[in-house]
């Protein structure tokens, strides 16, 4: 049996190419006004969550929509068919930031949203 060899195809690739990384966009959540990057390849709740942003949530697969907010800017991709919303909240713009994924820059409307890096210390450890 011949040894095997990679050659290059039509288009000149020699399979040495680098993964291209995801584009990211920037999320503004209001009325907080913090901020955070979303790359599209994650969707907004894990994006906000590695920032150190705790978006409510629950399920983490869109149906039980404890993680709904407002689109007030911007364009979402959903990673499943049809989340848990009625084309009415869709018309008014509610998202499930569980299983959206941003597809340009956002605003979100969260006012829940909590700031993991702004907790206080405990007690015990201010001394």
């Amino acid at each position: 049996m011949a040894p095997m060899s990679h050659a290059p195809d039509a288009a000149g690739d020699s399979g040495d190419r680098p993964e291209t990384a995801p584009a990211v966009h920037a999320v503004e959540l209001q009325p907080q006004g913090w901020r955070f990057d979303a790359p599209e390849d994650q969707t907004l709740l894990l994006a906000a969550l590695d920032h150190g942003l705790r978006l409510p949530h629950s399920c983490r697969n869109g149906t039980c929509r404890a993680c709904i907010a407002r689109l007030v800017a911007g364009r979402i991709d959903y990673r499943i068919e049809w989340p848990g919303l009625s084309r009415e909240e869709k018309d008014e713009g509610w998202i499930l930031p569980c299983v959206a994924c941003a597809r340009s820059d956002l605003v979100l409307d969260q006012p829940q949203a909590i700031n993991l890096f702004d907790v206080p210390p405990p007690p015990s450890a201010r001394g």
